[in-house]
């Protein structure tokens, strides 16, 4: 499982990585990014939950 944040949606609310900080950091320029590539299997829940929980839907799952 992959995920990847749409920078041009994010708003950087800070939400993703308060969830789930294994997945997703703000990055330099006040905006979330996904930090894995490939989602551990113990961070899927979390970051699943971290993608639902973005107010702007900018989490999007990336197929193989």
């Amino acid at each position: 499982m992959k995920f990847e944040v749409n920078p041009d949606i994010c708003i950087g609310c800070g939400a993703c990585q308060a969830i789930c900080p294994e997945v997703f950091q703000i990055n330099s320029d006040g905006y979330a990014e996904a930090i894995e590539d490939e989602v551990k299997k113990e961070n899927e829940e979390n970051a699943v939950e971290a993608q639902e929980g973005c107010p702007v839907g900018a989490i999007e799952t990336i197929s193989d």
